[in-house]
């Protein structure tokens, strides 16, 4: 269980708290102030509101190519069919509201010497402070057969949207009796839980509306995040490790990395070979394409960052934040952009203002929906120590292995309240 209050946790969680925690001024300074954010994903959304909020004479001009964004939590409750794709989408007029200038374009540059953002559209853009929140981008050729024009047809859904939905159609449409197989990626990634989090949504489609079929998840890893809960979830719900069990997991040690694809015939090739009725490939991940363009990406292919300020270490005044930062023990996941997006927006209002940055704080959640009565978290609080992030001990934990019906139900309905309130936070 949490060592810290529940409730006093949520209020962090919500925003609140956590701007106090993070010293914003919370008032109009007066000056011109330039900053621009590239990229509309929560950690950018939410970076553009918290600094407008904090400093309503800083210029924010948020650039976002698409007009609307897709959550990737709680996207596996669409394939399950427990929510619809719309309830995952969101739009910027309530940015707009906030004065944040949003505009749909694509970000071609970023030139830290000029301080100047480019567009495809032909627009320039001047900053003082340029913060980059890019998402990830996708290692094409680790896995043979498999590409971005394949993946139009074999979706990843890694990135919420229409391929959540060309998933949820090839999953309705399978046979009674057919084989969903996911293919798992290597550390590090987007959402840790995520892949397993969606076998078990798919699980609780297909044992309620095709109960004969069966999903097989291959994985590079000898394990995973939330295992021991997840695989106990899975016997709860799935028959897991029976001779009946509705998902197999076949972890590195009994050869479940996965080097070839063929697209056409659905066939996978592992230490063994899987036909697949229905595939999913999660690819390896790198940062987003505009980070490897502006020159903020190191040799692991992510952005390496100072921990109290997310200002690049390769260029001076860009700042990156979400999925693509280096930030751990942060894990990837939405809500540590969230997170690290009011952290970084403390930074850049203070330095606008000539002030030294806050000492920040972080904190990170993760819900995992086994089915719709059934949940776990993951919690965590972080400090900043020695100039990097730190777990703060004894701040967070794990849903217990032993917890009651009652308790996994409450954890549903906290990731639902989470995800209205978060979504709120970000575009609201």
């Amino acid at each position: 269980m949490f060592n810290i209050n529940r409730r006093d946790f949520l209020n962090l969680a919500g925003g609140t708290a956590i701007v106090s925690t993070l010293g914003f001024p919370m008032v109009s300074f007066g000056a011109s102030k330039r900053v621009v954010i590239v990229g509309g994903g929560i950690g950018g959304a939410t970076a553009a509101k918290y600094i407008r909020m904090a400093d309503s004479s800083i210029d924010v001009t948020l650039i976002e190519v698409n007009k609307h964004y897709h959550t990737c939590f709680m996207s596996n409750e669409v394939l399950a069919g427990s929510r619809n794709l719309d309830s995952i989408k969101f739009g910027y007029s309530g940015l707009k509201k906030h004065g944040v200038n949003v505009v749909h374009d694509l970000v071609t540059g970023i030139d830290p010497v000029a301080k100047k953002v480019s567009t495809k559209g032909g627009k320039t853009f001047s900053y003082d402070a340029c913060i980059v929140s890019p998402g990830i981008s996708f290692n094409w050729d680790s896995i043979e057969g498999y590409d971005a024009k394949v993946a139009e047809k074999i979706p990843h859904a890694w990135k919420a949207g229409s391929q959540t939905g060309l998933l949820r159609n090839q999953i309705t449409s399978m046979k009674n009796g057919g084989t969903v197989v996911i293919v798992a990626p290597p550390n590090p990634f987007r959402c840790p839980p995520g892949p397993y989090e969606r076998a078990s949504q798919i699980a609780w489609y297909l044992k309620n509306n095709k109960p004969k079929s069966k999903i097989i998840i291959l994985d590079p890893k000898i394990k995973f995040s939330k295992m021991g809960l997840f695989t106990a979830g899975w016997q709860r719900h799935y028959g897991y490790k029976s001779a009946n069990s509705m998902i197999e997991w076949v972890g590195a040690d009994d050869g479940g990395e996965v080097t070839k694809i063929d697209s056409r015939k659905l066939i996978v090739s592992a230490e063994e070979t899987f036909k697949a009725n229905v595939l999913n490939v999660i690819p390896p991940q790198k940062a987003g394409k505009i980070a490897f363009a502006a020159d903020l990406v190191s040799s692991t292919g992510w952005c390496p960052v100072n921990h109290q300020t997310f200002e690049s270490t390769r260029h001076k005044d860009v700042h990156v934040i979400g999925d693509a930062a280096m930030a751990s023990p942060l894990p990837k996941s939405g809500y540590a952009a969230n997170s690290e997006a009011k952290v970084c927006a403390a930074a850049v209002v203070a330095k606008l203002n000539g002030k030294e940055a806050p000492a920040p704080s972080y904190i990170n959640t993760c819900y995992s929906i086994i089915t719709p009565t059934d949940a776990m978290s993951v919690a965590m609080v972080y400090r900043l120590a020695d100039g990097k992030i730190a777990k703060v001990k004894g701040a967070g934990g794990l849903t217990p292995a032993d917890a009651s019906d009652a308790m996994r139900q409450r954890e549903v309905d906290y990731a639902h309240s989470w995800f209205k309130n978060t979504t709120h936070d970000v575009f609201g």
